[in-house]
């Protein structure tokens, strides 16, 4: 991210007061899989329907 201009640094003090950091500074892409992803899928594999094939 950008370092803010001195006109854009009042903003978004009044923009971070009022939402908080709604977005992370990192994509889900940009970052290591976290172990609870690999859960997730573990999860849906073992309990998928026999009729959904393997």
């Amino acid at each position: 991210m950008t370092e803010p201009t001195d006109d854009e640094r009042p903003r978004r003090r009044d923009l971070d007061r009022i939402f908080g950091d709604v977005l992370p500074d990192t994509t889900s892409d940009e970052r290591d899989p976290s172990p609870d992803d690999n859960d997730r899928d573990d999860w849906y594999r073992s309990n998928r329907p026999p009729h959904h094939g393997g």
